[in-house]
């Protein structure tokens, strides 16, 4: 699998990710086991880099994404993103995020989050506010790198 490496951070994720979210929504009925097994597919296929939402089942996807990549957490990155309610309406207020990404972290049993994004733009929240926000994770440890932001 080729890589490529993220800004200048060093961060290097597979050319080809997987888009986590068909395993709880949007694709009709999921089954789990047969989630798991083809997220552990991807891997053995050369997937490198996970990549989920919290409006992925709202905290059920990451949950299965997490049982299915911890025997090989150290050999993936995994990728969230957030800013919408579960109305999809934009939401980037600091306590949302700060809630958001705490709950990442739990649901995907991770200490870590490879990569944080934002998913869609917030027109009420500066974005110098969210960046921030986003900041103080990177400072605590609990987020390696920052992804683009979304700027309208």
């Amino acid at each position: 699998m080729q890589q490529r490496k993220l800004g200048r951070h060093g961060l290097t994720v597979g050319a080809i990710g997987y888009g986590a979210t068909g395993t709880a929504i949007g694709y009709g009925p999921s089954d789990d086991q047969e989630s798991i097994t083809a997220i552990r597919r991807a891997h053995e296929l050369g997937v490198t880099h996970f990549d989920t939402a919290r409006m992925y089942g709202w905290g059920e996807g990451e949950k299965l994404l997490g049982i299915a990549l911890r025997p090989i957490r150290d050999q993936v990155t995994i990728a969230t993103k957030f800013g919408l309610t579960e109305s999809y309406s934009p939401d980037s207020r600091p306590e949302t995020i700060r809630d958001v990404v705490d709950s990442r972290l739990k649901n995907l049993n991770i200490d870590t989050i490879d990569l944080l994004y934002q998913h869609i733009p917030d027109p009420n929240v500066p974005i110098e506010e969210v960046v921030g926000v986003m900041q103080e994770f990177v400072h605590a440890g609990k987020v390696k790198c920052l992804g683009p932001l979304q700027l309208g």
